[in-house]
């Protein structure tokens, strides 16, 4: 190779490399910026009686977001119990038992059809199919539309990484005369275990910033939910934890707040804002550190 040559390719890789950085910095900066900007403008109304208080009456200031807070985690976690396990188990069946065939195709084919379905959609959905035929906004509708959008993040997370798990665990597991199921329950699941909480945590984080499919479903409330007995088990009442009835949660009360005439409204959109938003960076944070050992060794 000619010396102009060597140059020429030298120079060209120095200004493609300096591309790529100046793009990922823009990237990056416009990041901070948002987060910046958020904690900013939220953080001056953060104080201990907005995490503890009721919202005050229509057109007085003050009041807090507690019922919000305490929505958003029993929405999001019942979203979880439902949908976590469905995305798990088909994610096994696919990489386990369904790798090939017309049914895996279309169950994959289903999924990432259902991941890119606009957000606002799955709440009309299941607005037609739980809020309808019951009468009434309810915390459940909006923990099943949220469900919705997590079966298949999870499903597809939890196939990819059941699929990095090395095959010659699965062969030893076999070999020493486990029955297929226990192999999988017993190595496969826990190799891939850190990879598969992950991918959760961040369905969850993705869900719990979903406000279209709540607007349909949760409605809202600037009250505590009051439970309704459900059944007797030995004499002690159980009770249905608020779920039927219509509930706030961040997303819906920050939606509410910012669509407001009212500037002290406006100050708490803006904390409500810095509030899910630093959920949702803690979330992505565990989640990366709970993989990160598991990098080298599980996977």
């Amino acid at each position: 190779m000619s010396g102009a040559a060597y140059t020429r390719r030298r120079w060209l890789n120095n200004l493609m490399l300096g591309v790529t950085a100046l793009c990922a910095a823009v990237s990056a900066s416009v990041l901070l910026a948002i987060l910046g900007y958020i904690a900013w403008m939220g953080a001056s109304s953060i104080s201990w009686s907005f995490f503890t208080n009721l919202p005050a009456p229509v057109g007085e200031t003050g009041g807090g977001i507690a019922n919000a807070i305490v929505g958003s985690a029993k929405v999001v976690g019942l979203a979880g119990l439902l949908g976590v396990p469905v995305g798990v188990l088909a994610g096994v069946y696919l990489a386990e038992y369904g790798r090939r065939g017309r049914f895996a195709f279309c169950v994959r084919y289903a999924a990432d059809v259902l991941n890119g379905v606009p957000s606002i959609v799955i709440g009309l959905f299941a607005y037609a199919l739980i809020v309808r035929p019951m009468g009434h906004f309810s915390a459940f509708s909006g923990s099943v539309a949220l469900a919705i959008i997590i079966v298949p993040i999870v499903l597809r997370g939890t196939e990819e990484f059941l699929r990095l798990v090395p095959h010659t665990l699965r062969e030893a597991g076999l070999a020493l005369g486990l029955p297929r199921w226990k192999v999988v329950m017993r190595v496969v699941l826990p190799t891939a275990g850190r990879g598969i909480l992950t991918t959760s945590l961040l369905a969850l984080s993705r869900a719990a910033g979903e406000t279209a499919p709540l607007v349909f479903t949760a409605f809202g409330n600037r009250f505590w939910e009051q439970s309704t007995p459900l059944f007797s088990v030995g004499g002690a009442r159980v009770s249905d934890l608020g779920y039927r009835q219509p509930i706030a949660t961040l997303p819906l009360t920050l939606y509410n707040y910012a669509i407001s005439p009212y500037e002290d409204w406006h100050r708490q959109a803006w904390a409500a804002a810095l509030v899910l938003m630093l959920f949702v960076l803690a979330a992505n944070l565990t989640a990366r550190l709970w993989l990160k050992p598991s990098s080298g060794a599980a996977l």
